[in-house]
């Protein structure tokens, strides 16, 4: 039987008042990370966020060589970047700056936020569940950033690339509002690093039992379809571009299925020992 016993229930206030505290601190990691990156604007502005449009940014620079490599010449090198970026707002350009460091402040801060979340959920567990899931933190955290890595060097210069290039008629030139430049990166960056959690999402959804592994697997298909129109809504629409962003997801949904199938066979192992 269960040696182990959860800490002393609290009540609903408590868990309230304890929530509260949690995300107060975690909200104060986010400001301070937020004000350091709003003052380094000339690094986060001028080599992160627009290092993408430079025609030399490192990924189209990877995508020539291996175009080049495969006999392809040079079909997918990038020869121009036709756009301009500007801001038709007033307070345009403090807004960017101001979002833009929140949103690097957390990014940053991902980690602290999901270890303060473990703190928050952990008294509910057993001791013996606490020791299982101890590195629950660096595979959460570690997901989240080869996500966000993936959003930034994979699916943004895609984008861009696609979008900046694309035009209906010789007449029209591509002036693209700053607000809009931000807003396409900040969602390839933040949609890539909450898809690369989803082996930790489908390991609690299974230790609640809402999925198990034979659902996961009955349902392939479906989640192939599922994952083709994620990428489609994420990157720009040419097939290519949608099978590079296919193929991580979808080995990320097999691994989940292993995850779920490892977290099913712990769980009536521990149903067996009671």
């Amino acid at each position: 039987m269960k040696t182990e016993s959860p800490k002393d229930e609290m009540s609903f206030l408590d868990h309230l008042e304890e929530l509260r505290w949690h995300l107060i601190r975690s909200v104060l990691a986010i400001v301070i990370v937020a004000t350091i990156a709003f003052i380094f604007k000339d690094f986060i502005f001028d080599v992160l966020l627009f290092g993408p449009k430079n025609k030399d940014f490192i990924t189209y620079r990877w995508f020539c060589s291996i175009s080049q490599s495969l006999g392809q010449g040079s079909s997918f090198c990038v020869e121009e970047l036709p756009f301009r970026i500007q801001s038709r707002t007033v307070a345009g350009q403090f807004s960017a700056h101001l979002w833009t460091s929140v949103l690097s402040g957390f990014i940053v801060s991902f980690p602290y936020i999901i270890f303060e979340f473990w703190k928050f959920i952990s008294p509910g567990l057993y001791e013996k569940e606490r020791k299982n899931a101890r590195g629950f933190i660096f595979i959460a955290s570690l997901l989240f950033f080869i996500g966000v890595l993936f959003g930034y060097y994979i699916v943004t210069p895609l984008s861009i690339n696609f979008l900046g290039n694309y035009t209906v008629s010789s007449e029209i030139f591509n002036d693209f509002d700053l607000s809009s430049y931000i807003g396409l990166l900040r969602a390839s960056v933040l949609a890539s690093g909450i898809i690369f959690e989803l082996p930790i999402i489908i390991y609690f959804l299974t230790r609640v039992g809402i999925v198990t592994p034979q659902f996961l697997r009955k349902n392939r298909k479906i989640s192939l379809v599922l994952v083709l129109s994620l990428s489609a809504i994420i990157t720009p629409p040419d097939i290519a571009s949608q099978i590079i962003v296919s193929i991580p997801i979808l080995i990320l949904y097999e691994a989940s299925i292993i995850i779920s199938k490892i977290v099913t066979k712990n769980q009536n192992k521990a149903l067996k020992d009671v």
